[in-house]
């Protein structure tokens, strides 16, 4: 693909900037205006998985998608952010979208709506149900960008499941300042009879989830009640309903992942049990892949051996939690920490549960990275813990000339993590 054209999709989304003011404004509105102008797409489209949540959404998409693939299906996704191409948001029946299939389609998306205001995200939205409905599938796998009540996403009127992942505090300046606000915004992905799976929640978020669910008459299929995952020596065991099946191994690590799975597991066997078998649910979950979610990488950045290289996105409190407990695995090498986040994150939630298992911290801020904050400031939150990096690749020569050999994990931010796969 030559520099010109892969230009071309990004030459047209530098545009659409422009539409809008701002780049988040939660409405269905305008977006709901513009798929009417394109002969509503949304209403045209393979049967739908629709995945909030604030931690673990992503994940639950790739255990989707991997499952579907493994029962021979074909399946469409919508994931947001990109980590280092905007084609990563849309997969096509298994292939992440071309170039000239994505410039194209902005191309006439953006004709058909003209100089009308309308966020990037929105039209971006518009662009991929355009395409979504135009491929044949047999499933569509679609994730929430931001809440779920007035998230562009929330056009697909009637989905086959939704899901809802583990919820915590993020993003509080747009949907709410405590965790049953925010789960009030995820619900709003719960449709009219349509079963929603959902994993482990705070109880605040559960009961919000729960009246909502029975406010619709859509089955709530919620962890430990209407389905469980449980350790089965190296393995796992997944309960429901329909019976038990026991999965070896799990694509993605993490001590946070089982629930990712099992969600969407749940949300599949609710839809349609006679869709998958328990053999595309062990291959698929072994084989889901999920980029910056606890990736070991091995290209130009890593160390050399003894030492490891881990990158993960995670970049909130919940996340920090999530992170603690996949680290307390790592306890017997040193663990060497170097944290990016992005500005308006709250480092101290996040770090507070990680801080106390590493050996060393190191603060940084890569050039590149989208509204990074600056190292002092996550000193600050750090209590005065980490040191400087200033950025990545200082700190990794620097903790490797300065410290014991070990595991080193690069997190705190998606958009470091999009960085970070740059220069690997």
């Amino acid at each position: 693909m030559s520099g010109a054209t892969s230009g071309r999709s990004e030459a047209i989304i530098e545009r659409m900037h422009a539409l809008h003011p701002k780049l988040i404004d939660l409405s269905l509105g305008r977006l709901e205006a513009l798929l009417g102008k394109l002969g509503h797409p949304e209403r045209m489209l393979p049967p739908v998985v629709h995945v909030a949540g604030t931690n673990g959404k992503g994940s639950t998409c790739a255990f989707l998608r991997a499952i579907g693939e493994a029962a021979g299906r074909r399946v469409h996704v919508y994931t947001s952010p990109h980590l280092v191409r905007f084609h990563e948001r849309i997969r096509l029946a298994g292939q992440l979208v071309g170039e000239d299939a994505l410039s194209d389609a902005l191309e006439e998306v953006e004709r058909v709506n003209g100089d009308t205001p309308i966020t990037v995200f929105e039209i971006t939205t518009a662009v991929a149900l355009l395409l979504f409905s135009r491929v044949p599938a047999d499933l569509l796998v679609l994730e929430v960008g931001l809440g779920g009540r007035f998230d562009a996403t929330n056009v697909v009127a009637s989905p086959a499941a939704t899901a809802i992942a583990s919820i915590s505090m993020d993003h509080m300046e747009f949907l709410g300042d405590t965790i049953g606000k925010i789960a009030f915004e995820k619900a709003g992905i719960i449709k009219p009879g349509v079963p929603c799976a959902t994993g482990r929640q705070q109880p605040e978020a559960l009961s919000v989830i729960a009246a909502r669910a029975a406010e619709l008459g859509a089955p709530l299929l919620a962890r430990d009640a209407a389905w469980r995952m449980e350790r089965a020596g190296t393995a796992h065991r997944y309960t429901d309903a329909a019976g038990e099946i026991t999965i070896p191994e799990l694509g993605l690590r993490g001590a946070h992942q089982p629930d990712n799975a099992g969600i969407a597991i749940a949300a599949l066997r609710a839809w349609n049990p006679a869709w998958l078998n328990e053999d595309a649910i062990i291959r698929g979950a072994a084989a889901a892949e999920w980029p910056a979610r606890m990736q070991r990488l091995r290209g130009r950045l890593a160390p050399p051996a003894p030492w490891e290289l881990w990158l993960d996105g995670g970049h909130n409190a919940g996340a920090g939690q999530a992170l603690a407990a996949t680290l307390e695995e790592f306890r017997d090498r040193p663990l060497h920490l170097v944290i990016g986040m992005k500005q308006g994150k709250t480092a101290a939630g996040f770090m507070a549960p990680i801080l106390p298992l590493a050996t060393s911290v190191r603060a940084v801020s890569e050039p590149g990275q989208h509204l990074a904050m600056p190292v002092e400031d996550i000193i600050a939150a750090s209590g005065g813990v980490a040191k400087p990096g200033p950025d990545v690749r200082a700190a990794l020569r620097r903790i490797q000339a300065e410290e014991a050999p070990g595991r080193v994990l690069i997190c705190g931010s998606l958009y470091l993590a999009g960085e970070v796969l740059k220069l690997d």
